[in-house]
């Protein structure tokens, strides 16, 4: 049974909301002078602030509902991409330096000044597309899938009228964060994110002790979980083959970390390259966390489940589930408030990167003359603009059915690759000019978008063709939990979406398919109902091939191979245009890394000291060592 949300759960939360009002009006009392005070905090932010604001930016509903939603359904899988502290560094070492010297304000005027003004529109297309499709979208989802599962309110009464707890919870959260990111801008965000940030820590770790007490231990999770405990699948695995994993999750993870305006603009803020970098391994540190208290927590939910301790109602739910049935009084209101404060600052990071793309790369550009304090009247504007639509996208994202997490990095897989070639030419290779990096840009994102078509028209019949799959290996493996998992899967395809056999072909496969998976619940002949299976797989694909063709066959490619063959072609298209046309120009070749004077290097050079270097090997040994532990 849940525990009631109590008094005391209450006095926490009021007591969180105080303190969040109370830095939002001091910070709202500041004078902005400028867009830079608004969008980049004045460009004096200390390390403490930039770490934690890259945390708290990251750290959003994709962990709380969808990484441990992604821990219920495929243990370990995900965790390469929570193993990105290395990408930080990244960040932190080569890319600081470079964005501090070309001085840029967002990341598509560097592709303006490296490239052309089509780069640089064509990449701010990208990026506030990419917000729609996943940030916003994803977060104010699941903002109202959580609080309807921790205060177990299905309905709340509002002026004499029965709401839906999610329509309430997910649109409050948008238009309260939406208020404080208006009213403070970045200096709102960056100063919330340091009190965010620890009660967000503190809530989960309550969360992923009590769970470990309760399931009886970490082995006992280990036992259950079974071969979900690897991080490294098979070749031939249909979700995460260690062939796509490794560069498929390195080329999202350089993408989001490295070039997202969402995330790079927090190191923008920093008041010189040695605080920038330290915030930068700081949120390094952090970035080790979200594995052991948002993806364990949903192994444990799996294994409490399984024990029956624990009702899940759906993966999304795990986390959420355990705030709601596990933690004693008052906790579950430290819980409740680092809930908050992960969607909130993902929200408020959300709706000021985009105010800042649309001034700096649309709204400026059309009226240049603009006064400073215009400019953040307009950020405000862009910002409310963004809430709304936050808003009208909350029905898309209330019939998504699969896990947030692996919707999420799906879609970003398809827009990252692009972006990550670009970025990468433009910096290290002088030779790329502005019809290579445009084309490259162009090319990648246009296929990108036409998977994304697919996916939505053809993609559930490649799903469908993966869940036969996915049964044929439980099957050999003898793993009775994936067997029963996929059999239930089989039955939801089978029963829900019976226009995918049609024809009389189809309907024969319908039917073979419908008495193998009755079949699974007793005692079938494993032998033969392999047989069964493998048939039923091959005549869904010759049903599905002669139906769209070429089309289909794309649309089955592994999401992560398609990712990486995508960045290769953008990468060739780069090459191969740049080399076929003129050379860049002198002044475009000032933004590369070579360009950088012996007195920048100085510079680059004094701003770092061996404590640098030391929590840095820190970081890189604790991954090597957790992927020793997890291979």
């Amino acid at each position: 049974m849940a525990n009631g949300f109590h008094l005391l759960d209450w006095l926490v939360l009021a007591a969180f909301a105080a303190g969040l009002i109370g830095i939002v009006v001091w910070v709202a009392r500041m004078k902005e002078e400028s867009h830079t005070d608004y969008f980049l905090a004045g460009r004096d932010a200390s390390w403490i602030s930039i770490g934690s604001s890259i945390f708290a930016s990251n750290i959003g509903s994709e962990h709380l509902v969808g990484l441990a939603g992604a821990g219920f359904v495929s243990g370990m899988a995900m965790a390469h991409w929570e193993m990105h502290a290395w990408i930080i560094l990244l960040l932190g070492w080569v890319f600081v330096p470079f964005y501090d010297r070309i001085k840029v304000f967002t990341m598509p005027e560097f592709l303006e000044r490296r490239f052309s003004s089509g780069s640089r529109t064509l990449l701010s297309l990208i990026s506030l597309i990419s917000y729609v499709l996943t940030k916003v979208a994803v977060t104010v989802y699941s903002g109202g899938v959580v609080f309807g599962t921790v205060f177990g309110i299905t309905s709340i009464k509002i002026f004499g009228m029965n709401l839906d707890m999610f329509w309430v919870s997910a649109i409050g959260l948008v238009l309260i964060t939406g208020i404080y990111t208006v009213a403070g801008g970045m200096k709102a965000i960056m100063y919330t994110s340091v009190l965010q940030t620890p009660v967000l820590l503190i809530g989960s770790i309550v969360i992923l002790v009590v769970g470990l007490i309760k399931v009886g231990g970490w082995g006992e999770v280990h036992r259950l979980v079974g071969d979900n405990i690897h991080l490294v699948r098979a070749a031939n695995d249909t979700d995460f083959p260690w062939t796509g994993v490794f560069l498929g999750s390195a080329i999202i993870g350089f993408w989001y970390w490295c070039t997202d305006q969402y995330i790079v603009q927090r190191v923008l803020s920093g008041r010189n390259q040695k605080e920038a970098r330290r915030g930068a391994i700081l949120a390094g540190y952090f970035k080790l966390l979200p594995v052991f208290i948002f993806l364990i927590p949903g192994m444990i939910a799996y294994a409490m489940n399984k024990k029956g301790l624990l009702t899940v109602a759906d993966p999304d739910r795990a986390f959420s589930s355990l705030v709601a049935q596990l933690l004693p009084i008052g906790f579950k209101g430290v819980v409740v408030c680092g809930l908050l404060a992960a969607l909130m600052s993902s929200l408020a990071s959300l709706f000021n990167s985009s105010a800042a793309l649309f001034v700096g790369d649309f709204y400026k550009k059309l009226k240049p003359q603009s006064t400073e304090k215009h400019l953040v009247k307009v950020g405000r504007i862009a910002t409310a603009t963004v809430v709304v639509l936050g808003i009208v996208w909350i029905p898309v994202m209330k019939g998504i059915g699969k896990v947030l997490y692996a919707y999420l990095q799906d879609v970003q897989s398809l827009l990252g690759p692009a972006i990550a070639s670009a970025f990468i030419l433009g910096v290290f290779w002088k030779r790329a000019n502005a019809k290579g990096g445009f084309a490259g840009l162009a090319i990648g994102f246009a296929l990108g978008m036409f998977r994304l078509l697919l996916n939505v028209t053809i993609g559930v019949k490649a799903a469908a063709v993966n869940t036969v799959e996915k049964l044929i290996q439980a099957l050999q493996k003898g793993n009775s939990d994936l067997i029963s998992t996929h059999s239930q899967s089989l039955a939801e395809i089978l029963t829900t979406k019976s226009k995918l056999f049609a024809g009389q072909a189809g309907e024969s496969i319908h039917q073979n398919l419908t008495s193998i998976q009755q079949s699974l619940g007793g005692n079938p002949d494993v032998q033969q109902t392999l047989t069964g299976l493998t048939q039923a797989k091959a005549g869904l694909i010759a049903l599905f091939t002669q139906q769209h063709g070429l089309l289909y066959k794309l649309a089955a490619i592994n999401w992560l191979h398609f990712c990486i063959a995508l960045f290769f072609l953008c990468l060739i298209t780069t090459v191969v245009v740049s080399l076929a046309t003129p050379k860049p120009e002198p002044e475009q070749l000032r933004y590369t890394r070579a360009a950088a004077t012996a007195e920048e290097k100085k510079l680059v050079r004094a701003s770092w000291n061996r404590w640098d270097v030391i929590h840095t090997i820190i970081i890189l040994s604790v991954i090597v060592a957790f992927y020793i532990y997890f291979w």
